[in-house]
């Protein structure tokens, strides 16, 4: 396994060399950098599930079944009113601590690139980042398809979604950069994030309503707890189709953005 991961490693390398005499010459050097993080990306993803018979479906299979886990446990388990309610949240904490996570050791877990070959070491938290929001995206995509024929209609707020993607992937990739920063120098990040992060997960609303928040306390998590407010606007986009949360939205996404 570490000598394949190795091997791809080198092959990655290979291409960030030769990627600049492949583009044209006017081709600013931020195209370069993107063409590489797409190549990057897509080879994270081929290396997950290489081998494997299924392929690129387990992404898709993994966001189904946590669907169904969910189903499972509040209609038959718990045996209340069947209530997708909390997977969109679900799914948006998922692909921001699995990111988050695997960003923090992205540098030290790749010495081939950043010891032995001249690299952009800053696409390398940004790669599990986005591997994690694609895998995710095909739960959502997966739950809207649910809502649309359950309901018989889209709701026009799905075509805001990019928008509330944007303070998602600022505050992953900030919080992502600092981990890796960190982790190059502390290699007890790592584990002392996982500890944060299980903190953190009590304190949004996502296996419970926002309604049982204490008045008194709900204004300050939902206006200092970015991940809270996006997690609320991906409920309001996919499954009301209104958005109640504006003030919140644009508070999360300066946040995200100043992280």
């Amino acid at each position: 396994m570490l000598k394949s991961v190795s091997m791809l490693s080198k092959r990655v390398a290979q291409k960030a060399q030769t990627v600049d005499g492949r583009l044209p010459a006017s081709t600013p050097r931020r195209r370069a950098r993107l063409h590489l993080l797409i190549t990057l990306v897509r080879r994270d993803l081929e290396a997950q599930y290489k081998g494997s018979i299924l392929g690129n479906l387990w992404p898709l299979l993994n966001q189904l079944s946590q669907l169904l886990i969910y189903t499972y446990v509040f209609s038959i388990v718990l045996k209340v009113k069947l209530n997708l309610a909390g997977f969109p949240e679900n799914s948006a904490w998922s692909a921001f601590t699995s990111g988050l996570i695997k960003s923090g050791v992205s540098v030290v877990g790749q010495p081939n690139l950043v010891k032995k070959v001249v690299f952009p070491l800053g696409l390398l938290p940004l790669v599990p980042i986005l591997t994690a929001f694609i895998e995710s995206s095909l739960g959502l995509a997966a739950l809207i398809v649910i809502v649309a024929v359950s309901s018989h209609k889209l709701n026009a707020t799905l075509c805001l979604l990019p928008l509330v993607w944007v303070p998602q992937l600022l505050i992953t990739a900030g919080l992502g950069y600092l981990t890796a920063g960190l982790t190059v120098f502390l290699r007890d990040i790592p584990q002392t994030l996982g500890v944060i992060l299980n903190f953190w997960f009590y304190l949004t609303p996502i296996v419970y309503p926002a309604s049982v928040i204490p008045e008194e306390w709900r204004g300050v998590i939902f206006w200092l707890n970015p991940m809270a407010a996006i997690s609320e606007v991906y409920r309001d986009l996919i499954l009301l189709g209104e958005v109640k949360h504006w003030g919140e939205w644009g508070v999360a996404t300066l946040i995200s953005a100043a992280i």
